[in-house]
């Protein structure tokens, strides 16, 4: 503990650009070595966040605006690219497959997380918002599908559809649960919910769809507008799910969509990416890892191993039969569903966002809506479903990729 201490005292007064080149080097070095062990890229960052986090070295401090910014950034830029990189004619297709798909793997885990909430003692509407936090996920593992060029398959596509309609589903149930814990039932206030969606989706995917498309035609040869008016598209979808109580993600999802067609194969797209994927999408990575307190992470296992054990079952259960089930009803194969199963496992934005709110959440007599006991619970969850969905689905997604390049060599050989 000695050492430790003085490291941590030592890294504390590091000038800024220290930091900085420190963590620039994380950013370089930690997918490599990953790399070398045979672990996907995102799960050496994340682990290299708990490294480098609050809890152990404190490298960046209590206070890091920028690295939150870039964080929360590189968020919004891993949906907005998994927008962008979809088929879109594949993904008209594949609609009501991925609406059959969002509909599963979301009421199932919903269902199984408030059984075992009630069970762990917790009311009515608490264990329903374990439910809802169970339902929604995070596509972490979206950036090892790009990688191995696998993001217009069909399973992929209609996962990252699903997505949207996943985490839309389960916020809507978790707001509903939080006002009625704060002031009992609202009929009016759900109402109001469902139009505010039913509004704000068409408005991105269309309005946000047209106008993209007029004023990017404008600026076509001006790459430096070009870029900024694409980063901005993205930053306003994302600002307008929030103010209908939405996460960005599913704002900064649909922006992709909207302007697939028009953005695709540009200089400027291309130089987004770049900067993304080099720089604000591993700092998310990196920034997922600071939440994890390693003694109090081990120490929640021991004190609430049977609500440890429920809820992580409950997830992989609820998740495995929804993709079972749809894959099934698709004809899809083994590797396919396997592969859609680990896409939805991990528990990251969503989840922690709105599991924070539910903990902050009070009612007039004073009590919580989620205790201490389930934040911790929540915390295993997250590094747990972090570190096993994207290598669950570094081992799958290749053996879906040998399956369709078999299917495609064996159509050309009939034709």
């Amino acid at each position: 503990m000695a050492i430790l201490e003085a490291v941590r005292s030592a890294l504390s007064v590091l000038p800024v650009l220290a930091k900085m080149a420190i963590a620039v080097a994380l950013v370089l070095a930690v997918p490599r070595i990953a790399k070398q062990y045979k672990l996907p890229p995102e799960v050496g960052l994340i682990l290299s966040g708990v490294v480098f986090g609050p809890h152990v070295l404190d490298l960046f401090g209590e206070h890091r605006p920028i690295v939150e910014f870039f964080g929360d950034l590189g968020k919004l830029l891993l949906m907005f690219f998994a927008g962008l990189e979809i088929d879109l004619a594949l993904f008209r297709k594949t609609r009501v497959r991925s609406v059959v798909f969002g509909v599963l793997t979301t009421t199932l885990p919903l269902l199984l997380g408030t059984v075992v909430g009630h069970w762990l003692g917790y009311g009515l509407v608490p264990a329903i918002v374990i439910g809802s936090l169970l339902a929604s996920h995070t596509l972490l593992g979206n950036a090892i599908v790009r990688r191995l060029g696998a993001t217009n398959l069909e399973p992929i596509t209609i996962t990252i559809g699903a997505t949207v309609l996943s985490d839309t589903l389960s916020l809507v149930v978790f707001a509903v649960c939080v006002s009625t814990f704060v002031s009992g039932f609202s009929v009016s206030a759900l109402a109001v919910q469902l139009v505010e969606i039913a509004v704000f989706v068409p408005l991105v995917l269309v309005g946000l769809s047209r106008l993209g498309v007029r004023v990017l035609k404008r600026v076509e040869d001006e790459e430096d507008t070009y870029f900024l008016f694409v980063l901005g598209m993205l930053a306003a979808s994302a600002l307008l799910a929030q103010l209908v109580n939405l996460p960005g993600i599913v704002g900064a999802f649909l922006a992709g969509l909207a302007v697939n067609a028009a953005v695709r194969q540009k200089p400027a797209t291309d130089k987004l990416q770049f900067f993304g994927r080099s720089l604000f999408i591993p700092v998310f990575f990196i920034g997922t890892g600071f939440f994890i307190d390693p003694p109090l992470f081990v120490q929640s296992i021991i004190d609430n191993f049977p609500g440890v054990v429920g809820i992580i079952t409950a997830l992989l259960v609820g998740k495995w039969i929804a993709a079972q089930v749809a894959g099934g009803l698709f004809h899809y194969s083994s590797a396919a569903r396997m592969t859609m199963w680990s896409l939805t496992l991990p528990q990251v934005a969503a989840t922690l966002a709105a599991t924070l709110v539910a903990f902050h959440t009070v009612n007039p007599a004073g009590g919580r809506l989620l205790d201490d006991r389930m934040l911790n619970v929540i915390l295993v969850l997250m590094l747990t479903t972090s570190i096993l969905g994207p290598l669950l689905t570094q081992r799958f997604a290749p053996r879906l990729i040998e399956e369709h390049s078999e299917d495609g060599i064996v159509a050309k050989a009939k034709a």
